[in-house]
């Protein structure tokens, strides 16, 4: 069989995805490989319609498509979101329809799952046969279990093509709304009272309801919020995946990306996002920008900020786009609220978007952010794990910052709690003391919170 490889890495080959591709070619030796550096090539396809129209003609001719990458912030590269947007633009989706197709990942486990929903939503899309994904930790590959779990994955991929399996498709078709947002003539305007607020955009249709409902909160915040396009800012490509960053915080880039974050949204107390789906997503421009913030590492670089999410495009249909924002605020200790233009309704649009802006400059007042929920929690794990450990390394600046706000918080350090287990976890093990603890286990759990409500 021929096995067409999409690398969604912006190394090309010297990426850790593409070390799993290489063992599979080992494994499979008997099917004919090729790789098609799509992430790292994205300037050259992008301007080069001739080059763009050969690499589908070698997708045409496979058997297999596998879309391989690394995680970039909750999903694949901006590069790669950018490549699959030519492919949809150019109208060259019938090249894909019918072919086999599954998705391969390399990670440390933060959020893979909404990178591989997006990519099999991706080739629904493309009316290909989705036969699954998988999604290793970078490492898996150097552990012999884990080798053997992705062999098995290989030749059940390869078993069920051979075979010309069915696969249902499980991701319905989009429905866009065409109707056009007419912003009311009267509209109340709110006092920022000294809150900086920025509204980033990369809207460039004056008559789009996304611009549309950037102008409507410009008024409700007194106009004194800044407008920002993401098109102006000197951003001289995607994040590469280098790692250089990791030091110091210092991007490999000598352009305008870093001063715009540290000096406007870093000192920002509102930040609204507003964008339009494209595809499944926000536009590659936006996931560029959510890539290059990278710079700061697994430091949360906007923490304390209220966030506002306006996006045109029917959100309520993409579950994990909605997950994947809220993740990315949640984890990063911010505050997240949206508003869609999906309302169908004008009045009712503006309605929601002046109570956006009113609930975003009381939080802001109250300097309110919501308690941490599994998002940020599981994510805080995951990285201070992996920063203490094999990461450390590469993530100086991370680990540096870890360490001094006291992150590595590893339940072992609770010495009082490791004390009180030591002894009594063998008395539980007496049938009469296990019988007493357990029966007053509910009022035990409560007592702490005696003294606090007494003080109230």
């Amino acid at each position: 069989m021929k096995i067409i490889i999409l690398n969604g890495s912006p190394k090309g080959d010297v990426s850790v995805t593409m070390q799993y591709v290489a063992y599979m070619q080992k494994k499979f030796p008997d099917h004919n490989y090729q790789t098609l550096n799509v992430a790292q090539d994205i300037r050259k396809i992008e301007k080069n319609e001739e080059l763009f129209a050969s690499l589908m003609e070698t997708v045409r001719s496979a058997d297999i498509v596998i879309w391989a990458f690394p995680l970039y912030y909750l999903l694949v590269c901006s590069q790669y979101k950018q490549f699959i947007e030519l492919v949809f633009e150019r109208q060259s989706g019938n090249v894909f329809s019918g072919k086999y197709t599954a998705s391969l990942s390399t990670s440390i486990h933060f959020f893979d799952q909404t990178a591989h929903n997006y990519v099999h939503s991706i080739c629904d899309d493309l009316d290909m046969k989705y036969c699954g994904f998988y999604s290793a930790e970078m490492m898996d590959l150097l552990k012999e279990e884990e080798r053997n779990r992705f062999q098995k994955f290989l030749n059940l991929l390869f078993t069920a093509v051979k075979e010309k399996i069915s696969f249902q498709r499980e991701n319905a078709q989009l429905v866009f709304s065409s109707w056009s947002y007419v912003p009311g003539p009267e509209v109340k305007s709110f006092e920022t009272s000294g809150k900086k607020v920025v509204i980033l955009t990369d809207s460039r249709d004056k008559s789009a309801n996304c611009q549309k409902m950037n102008d409507r909160l410009m008024q409700a915040f007194s106009l004194s919020a800044e407008l920002v396009n993401l098109h102006d800012i000197d951003i001289r490509s995607g994040c590469l995946g280098c790692c250089r960053c990791g030091y110091d915080n210092v991007c490999v880039y000598s352009d305008g990306y870093h001063d715009f974050y540290i000096k406007l949204l870093g000192k920002a107390d509102i930040i609204v996002m507003s964008g339009t789906v494209h595809d499944r997503y926000l536009s590659s421009t936006w996931k560029q920008f959510f890539d290059r913030s990278f710079f700061k590492g697994h430091i949360p670089g906007l923490k304390g900020k209220q966030i506002g999410f306006v996006i045109s495009g029917p959100l309520a249909q993409l579950p994990y786009l909605r997950e994947a924002l809220s993740a990315w605020a949640d984890n990063g200790g911010c505050h997240a609220l949206f508003v869609t233009d999906e309302v169908g309704n004008s009045e009712k649009l503006d309605e929601l978007l002046d109570a956006t802006a009113i609930r975003l400059l009381r939080c802001a007042e109250a300097g309110y952010i919501p308690p941490p929920t599994f998002y940020s929690v599981g994510g805080h794990k995951i990285f201070r794990d992996n920063i203490y450990g094999n990461m450390r390394i590469a993530f100086q600046a991370d680990y540096r910052y870890y360490k001094t706000h006291r992150m590595f918080d590893f339940p072992q350090k609770d010495f009082k709690t490791r004390i009180f287990n030591i002894f009594f976890t063998p008395l539980i093990k007496i049938r009469g003391i296990r019988k007493k603890v357990f029966s007053n286990l509910k009022h035990h759990m409560i007592k702490p919170f005696e003294s606090v409500l007494k003080n109230a």
